[in-house]
């Protein structure tokens, strides 16, 4: 099983497919993800320290770029952990002065994920 090592909190044994996001979650942090995990508001974004995952989705892309993030974050809502990652959650409920993270996104990866290579 893949470990996702949460920066300043923890170090998770996450399910082969599980979103980064949720891993992000369950292992400990209060990762922001307001949109619910469509790719919209970027509250989930992350610092990937090692581990880069060599696929991005194009939501993911198209936001990113929209924002002027693209090669400076990922967002976790869009990751699919299939290997060992080192990750910093860049916004979470305790730094953003949230009530609450937002809903909790889905189990697999939505907007029905279109696929393309990392680096773009």
């Amino acid at each position: 099983m893949p470990i996702v090592t949460i920066k300043d909190v923890a170090v998770y044994e996450a399910r082969e497919g599980e979103r980064l996001v949720r891993a992000i979650k369950d292992g400990g942090s209060d990762i922001g993800h307001r949109c619910g995990g469509y790719a919209r508001c970027t509250t989930c974004r992350v610092r990937i320290i090692d581990g880069n995952p060599p696929v991005m989705t194009r939501a993911e892309y198209d936001k990113l770029q929209d924002r002027n993030l693209l090669g400076e974050v990922r967002l976790a809502c869009q990751i699919v952990v299939e290997a060992d990652i080192v990750v910093d959650p860049l916004m979470t409920v305790s730094a953003m002065g949230w009530s609450d993270p937002g809903p909790l996104p889905e189990e697999t990866v939505t907007p029905e994920p279109e696929w393309m290579d990392f680096p773009v």
